[in-house]
């Protein structure tokens, strides 16, 4: 039994046909899986180079990101400083303008005091333009009834001419103070205004150069995201091309016992077709002499007739079949490389698809659906992806090529990682896991290891049965 179970495992993992095919066809096989798995350690290598050079793009562009982020602090904290110093200024345009509302109120009684000397000057001026300016004065001087009033009289006509000359000096000076203080505020003003413009400016180009490098650290992240995508594609990729080999492996081993149960197996036919020919033999020459011994005797009784009998065998040599695995709601297994992996329709066909390659078909159908292996292989992969959501990979080697194909979206798999199926056994039960909308298998057929980009995709449909 357990030869039984070597020998159909090694022909269900490489497709080669029967068991009592000559030795060197198998050898032939083993030769071409060894370079399936070289060729698969070849991307492994190349994948793992690649997962390398992306990490130090990471690195590279979080290196920029974190220089951006620090000169964004940098630049933050000088708007922060520009809008105190541009506050500051508001604080004193204000403080400035209150000043000009006080000086307007200073002004105004400035303007009321000459108004009113104004006034004075005019009613001197025109006393002295009817008078002839100094007969005023000797009016007053000779009018005195004695010297003493004479004295007095002198004495107020020097105090009024004095207190002329003060009404004028004092005059000239408010006007000055006034023209002064007007220009002293104006001036503060238009130069707080003037500070507080190239301020705004200043902070103008600041936030200008804030907007630049926040538009720098957006992109940067998303290169980042895209390269860590990237990675984790090329990770999955590896680890599948991992799987892969473990699988490849596996079909050498499970040949090589093969091979050697088949020697075995061919040694001891041979022992006992040899034994069987020596037996044959001995029979023969035994008949030969029952034979001579029985022509004797009848020569003796001069006997007129003699015959002999012959004695026929016949052998029958058992027959192996292999049991099928009869799915309810599946297809039926065709007889071409693949057989169909579910019932139901085609409702995506591989393509461009939402500005995506979609790298297969999509097969629907409702209610309890069994999915099958569309061909002999063995599960490289059976694990829950965020994208495949339940998922299988199956690896086969269909003369001398290597072929993956991929079951995903399944509502529960019942395959492992490891085990060897058979074309049209079930691994799952369809489903909506993953990255889907409603109900369906995505069906992938990749001729060759299956990787990131998927640049090893076929069409399905030019191989299953529709």
């Amino acid at each position: 039994m357990k030869k039984n179970i070597i020998a159909m495992n090694a022909s269900i993992m490489i497709g080669l046909g029967s068991i009592l095919a000559a030795p060197s066809v198998y050898a032939e096989s083993i030769s071409d899986l060894e370079k399936q798995k070289e060729s698969i350690q070849e991307k492994r290598s190349g994948v793992e180079s690649n997962i390398s050079d992306t990490e130090k793009k990471i690195d590279s562009l979080q290196d920029k990101q974190m220089t951006a982020e620090d000169q964004i602090a940098a630049i933050e904290a000088k708007i922060a400083e520009s809008e105190k110093k541009i506050d500051a200024k508001n604080a004193e345009i204000t403080q400035t303008k209150e000043e000009i509302e006080a000086l307007k109120e200073e002004i105004k009684v400035l303007k009321e005091r000459i108004a009113k000397r104004n006034e004075v000057l005019k009613e001197r001026a025109l006393s002295f333009q009817e008078t002839g300016g100094d007969v005023n004065y000797l009016e007053v001087l000779f009018g005195s009834s004695s010297f003493g009033d004479l004295v007095d009289r002198v004495g107020a006509v020097a105090t009024i001419a004095e207190a002329d000359r003060d009404i004028l000096k004092q005059h000239e000076l408010d006007k000055k103070e006034l023209e002064e203080k007007q220009n002293a505020v104006e001036t503060k003003l238009a130069s707080l205004e003037v500070a507080k413009a190239e301020l705004l400016e200043i902070q103008k180009q600041q936030k200008q150069q804030k907007q630049e490098k926040d538009a720098l650290v957006k992109k940067l992240k998303q290169q980042t995201k895209k390269h860590e995508d990237e990675k984790m594609g090329l990770e999955e990729e590896k680890a599948n091309l991992a799987a892969q080999e473990k699988a490849i492996k596996s079909a050498i081993s499970l040949e090589n016992q093969r091979l050697a149960e088949l020697e075995a197996a061919r040694k001891k036919a041979a022992a006992e077709a040899k034994k069987r020919a020596e037996q044959e033999a001995a029979q023969a020459a035994a008949q030969a002499a029952a034979q001579a011994t029985s022509q004797a005797t009848e020569s003796k009784k001069q006997s007129s007739s003699s015959g002999y009998s012959a004695k026929s065998n016949s052998s029958s040599a058992p027959s192996t079949s292999q049991p099928s695995s009869n799915v309810s709601q599946a297809p039926a297994v065709s007889s071409g490389t693949f057989t169909r992996p579910s019932a139901g329709y085609v409702s995506s066909t591989m393509g461009e698809r939402w500005n995506k390659q979609h790298a297969g078909v999509d097969i629907a159908a409702s209610g309890t659906v069994p999915i099958v292996a569309a061909a002999d292989g063995v599960v490289s992969r059976s694990y829950f992806s965020s994208s495949y959501g339940n998922v299988i990979f199956v690896t086969h080697s269909i003369g001398g090529q290597q072929w993956t194909t991929v079951y995903a979206h399944m509502n529960s798999r019942l395959a492992s990682e490891g085990a060897v199926v058979a074309k049209g056994q079930q691994i799952g039960i369809m489903g909506n896991t993953g990255r889907s909308f409603g109900q369906h298998l995505h069906f992938e057929l990749h001729k060759g290891a299956w990787n990131y980009s998927k640049s090893n995709a076929v069409n399905p449909l030019n191989y299953i049965p529709n």
